[in-house]
This record gives C-alpha cells, structure tokens and sequence, in this order.
C-alpha cells in the first residue's frame, strides 16, 4: 500500500497540555494506524515553559504554530488550534485526527469531528476529564497510572496478579464493556473471537488495553478469572477466542 492509499492523519498538538518527552510514543503510536501528514504544535513559543517542545520540533517535523497571550493570563492557543481542525475538516483529505491535550474545553470539537465521520485519537494526561476521553475513539494516556497502595504486612502476603485482578473486577465500567463485547460476538456454546470482541470494544468507547498494563487484549481476559480464553494454533497463526465462564454468567 502506497502513501496515497494509507489512512492520512493529522496531528494537533496543545503544547501548553502535553508533554515533549511523550512525543516518540505518539508519533510511533500514529504511525501504526496510518501516515501523520499533517503535524502542528501550538502555543506561545515565547515562554519558557514551552522550550521542551522547541527541542523536538524539527526533529519529528512538526509545525510550531504560533498563538500569543492577547490579554495577560489568556492566550488564543485553543482558538487557534481549533479553527485549524476545521479548515483541516473541510478542506484536506484527512481520515483520522490525533489531539494531544489535557484540556476538555477541545471536547465539543472532537464530537463535531465524530459526527463527520472521522476517527479521533486522544492522548492526555490523568487529569484529563472524563468528556474528553469518552469522545475520542481511542484514548492512551501519556503519564503512569499512580502506583496502587502497598498491603499492610501480614503473615502471607496475597500475589500481586491477585491483587491486580482485584481492582479489575472492581472496575464496573470495565466489566459490562468487556462482558457486553463478549456476548455481542459469541456463538452458540458461548465462545467469541477476539477480533471482533475487539472491534466491538472500539465501537464502545476509547478502550485501550495498555492502559490497564495489559500488552495484548487476551492478556486482559486471562487476567480476570470471570473469563476462559482459548488460544488454538493453526499453521502460522494463532486463533484466540473468549467466553465468560458459565458460573460467571449466573445471577
């Protein structure tokens, strides 16, 4: 597949919302889904706090776009890269569009751009609010989850996968996502595939398994105990398949 033919993305970025360091990550993450051919920072390249991304700017190619402080304490970054999603909207072929920003006032223009059609990929902070993530099509997160609290000391320490499995199931939003994926695709003896329990997921909301620590989306499952997941080999590849387990199932 040719350049012309391959999802074209647009990369928007809120310098004074994200961190430079991440950049790698957001560039290899885009490049797995398509070619960034449009890249744009904006902020106010004056202040200091933004020299972090000068550093890496023209080394990922991307376009620093300037937006000054027109009253003190204000600035026109968001204006500015908003009106430039727009015109990108309207007038360039563009298939998917990528906001770096921690800033949930972008929300109302990532649901315009959803309504259009395209694929919106979020990344931010912790912080970021819940709007914002729950618009984009997919949503990584750009800073470590904030280490869980260590056990108290007791005589036989409980293994940590326990633990982690723990919080899984406690997470609610996560169990009926996950549970409703499985049974929108599973056949008559309760088994899905994992393909399209992932596409099913995507079609939820901003899933993204990494962001539960978790590499691969089977992983994920294996993980919580309410899950059987069976991996069948044929030739080269590997056939992954998902059910809940028939107690899990029972009220």
């Amino acid at each position: 597949m040719n350049a012309s033919q391959q999802n074209s993305i647009a990369l928007l970025i809120d310098a004074d919302n994200a961190p430079s360091g991440k950049i790698d990550f957001i560039i290899s993450e885009l490049a797995s889904h398509g070619v960034v051919n449009i890249r744009r920072a904006y902020g106010n390249w004056k202040k200091p706090t933004l020299s972090g991304w000068e550093k890496v700017l023209h080394e990922n190619s991307i376009q620093p776009m300037q937006s000054f402080d027109i009253v003190k304490g204000k600035n026109a970054t968001d204006m500015a890269l908003v009106i430039d999603a727009m015109d990108i909207l309207y007038t360039k072929n563009v298939n998917t569009f990528s906001l770096v920003s921690s800033d949930c006032d972008f929300t109302p223009l990532i649901q315009r751009l959803r309504a259009d059609g395209k694929e919106v990929f979020g990344f931010g902070g912790r912080k970021t609010p819940m709007p914002f993530i729950a618009s984009c099509t997919r949503f990584l997160y750009l800073d470590e989850e904030p280490k869980a609290k260590q056990p108290s000391k007791a005589k036989e320490k409980p293994p940590e996968d326990l633990n982690n499995q723990k919080d899984l199931k406690g997470d609610t939003k996560l169990m009926n996502t996950l549970r409703s994926a499985v049974k929108a695709a599973e056949d008559e003896d309760g088994w899905a595939r994992l393909g399209p329990v992932g596409s099913h997921i995507s079609n939820i909301g901003p899933f993204d398994h990494r962001t539960y620590g978790f590499k691969k989306l089977s992983d994920l499952f294996e993980a919580i105990d309410l899950f059987e997941v069976d991996k069948q080999t044929n030739g080269n590849q590997t056939i992954v398949s998902v059910r809940l387990k028939k107690t899990a199932g029972k009220k």
